[in-house]
């Protein structure tokens, strides 16, 4: 199944002083997993939602979700008739209902299999909870809720706005797993808005960057998180995600080693099983270069590596565009370093990874 999306949409300034608004958006997804929509307040990344929902009656263009037409030039399906799950940044419960009558009204607006409410209790760890008023909850179990209602209405497609702009830290990373659990044992396409680069990196597998009214580009995580277009590959939150596995534990230093396309990794052990897939984050500034093999140095992960392209950032730094096997990696030195070094195109080096973050 693809997700076809083009719309168009113009608001035009109110008699009350609102500024008018466009939204001019093409793109073709993934079939499954993990979309995040990334971009600044007011970009138009709720209004591109509304419109793929049907929420928005006065857009024009066309929304094909698989070999079905949910819009184009002759059909509108209404809000009801569209088969996407639709979750708000605040969940919208029903504060009258408890946790499982929640739950059940998803049920009622099913038109497809959508597993049944113990089932999806169980995938969201619900299930202590079904009893429990609404109002008690926090804001991660509010958000386990609304996602658990929108999937036991039986969607090919799932709408998520903003859902965990509410909670702490903490919150979102308990939530995290949830969303990912999700994504891999329903096959479902997540449509997924944020703000929060951080957020997109631990959950997406595609990216999509708006701005003004239109996305600006779309592609895999990885190849834009690295890509000087963007123009996320830039300042103190310029890294790369890698995709890796675990193969083994040091139980003497407590150490877990990852295989990823490019080589191996050594990082504090999470506890996790070998064979466990895990997304990890590598800041470029806490990538160095070397021309030849460390001696006597304390950074455990010293990769090969060979130069893409070097990207002026600011006065005094250069971002290097490294490839490490099948998997780019940036890595940020001084203006001077470079010089010192005669870093170019091609040539290659090893790459020193100080510090290797967990997602």
């Amino acid at each position: 199944m693809s997700l076809k999306l083009k719309c168009r949409l113009e608001r035009p300034s109110g008699t009350k002083g609102q500024n008018g608004f466009r939204l001019d958006v093409d793109l073709s997804l993934p079939e499954r997993g993990i979309t995040a929509v990334l971009g600044p307040s007011g970009c138009g990344k709720t209004t591109l939602l509304r419109c793929v929902a049907g929420l928005e009656p006065q857009t024009t263009g066309h929304v094909l979700i698989g070999d079905k037409t949910w819009q184009d030039d002759h059909v509108f399906l209404q809000p009801h008739q569209r088969r996407a799950g639709y979750v708000f940044q605040d969940g919208a419960l029903f504060p009258h209902l408890d946790v499982q009558g929640n739950l059940a009204y998803g049920m009622k607006r099913s038109s497809g299999r959508s597993g049944s409410l113990q089932e999806i209790s169980s995938l969201l760890g619900l299930t202590p909870l079904l009893d429990r008023d609404v109002s008690g909850l926090s804001g991660g179990e509010r958000q386990r809720v609304a996602l658990g209602r929108a999937l036991l209405t039986g969607p090919e497609l799932l709408l998520l706005d903003e859902p965990l702009a509410a909670l702490d830290r903490e919150s979102r990373r308990a939530i995290y797993p949830y969303f990912e659990r999700i994504a891999a044992e329903t096959a479902l396409p997540f449509i997924y808005v944020t703000h929060a680069q951080d957020e997109a990196a631990r959950l997406a597998d595609h990216l999509v960057l708006m701005e003004n009214g239109r996305a600006l580009h779309s592609g895999p995580l990885p190849e834009l998180l690295t890509s000087p277009a963007p123009g996320l590959a830039r300042g103190e939150e310029a890294g790369c995600v890698v995709f890796a596995r675990i193969v083994g534990v040091d139980d003497e230093y407590h150490l877990a080693r990852l295989e990823f396309p490019g080589g191996t990794l050594l990082v504090a052990d999470p506890g996790l099983p070998d064979g466990r897939k895990i997304r990890v984050r590598i800041h470029a500034r806490d990538v160095s270069l070397a021309l030849g093999p460390a001696a006597g140095s304390s950074i455990l992960n010293i990769l090969s590596a060979r130069i893409l392209e070097l990207i002026p950032d600011g006065p005094s730094r250069v971002l290097v565009r490294l490839l490490v096997g099948r998997t780019i990696m940036l890595a940020a030195v001084t203006q001077r370093s470079a010089a010192a070094l005669e870093l170019k195109p091609d040539l290659e080096l090893f790459a020193q990874v100080k510090s290797v973050a967990l997602l």
